[in-house]
């Protein structure tokens, strides 16, 4: 393999962990399923199964949480053929919403996407992802320092913004 096809699968790769991101911050199902293999497994907390399961899970909780952030940092990838390894680090935040007994708080995640990558019919997705949390913290929110109002409105489906080309 020459250098800059090893440099062109790395980028392949990264964003298919970048869509995985994007999709699951927008509530949006075809873009995740997209990033991954149809015989794919995810070992994800307490969900581990094929991507049909994982999506029905992260579909049923995610939509309680009044956003998620994923911020990817750390993106270590190793090509060999048509199939590659990588580690994603990422921080996850998920603003839960004030109720009657608890104010707005942010459960907030260290992870690690650990992917075994495969490129099939020429397009890489996960085939194999497992993820390790490093730490997490729940922060409380107490009040708001930004006026919203101003700024476009963050949504959690195709209305979103980002999704106008």
């Amino acid at each position: 393999m020459t250098d800059i096809q090893n440099f062109i699968d790395e980028a392949l790769i990264r964003n298919v962990h970048l869509r995985y991101c994007r999709g699951v911050d927008r509530l949006d199902w075809d873009l995740v399923r997209s990033c991954y293999h149809p015989d794919a497994t995810d070992e994800h907390g307490s969900y581990s199964g094929g991507i049909d399961g994982f999506i029905a899970w992260i579909s049923a909780g995610l939509p309680r949480f009044e956003s998620t952030t994923h911020f990817t940092g750390n993106q270590l990838v190793e090509v060999t053929g048509d199939i590659a390894w990588a580690e994603h680090y990422a921080i996850v935040s998920h603003r839960r919403g004030a109720t009657a007994a608890e104010p707005a708080a942010d459960l907030i995640v260290n992870v690690r996407y650990i992917d075994r990558m495969e490129r099939r019919d020429g397009e890489w997705r996960i085939g194999k992802r497992v993820v390790i949390a490093d730490s997490e913290k729940l922060e409380t929110i107490e009040g708001s320092w930004l006026n919203l109002a101003h700024l476009q409105p963050s949504r959690r489906d195709r209305t979103d913004y980002s999704y106008e080309r």
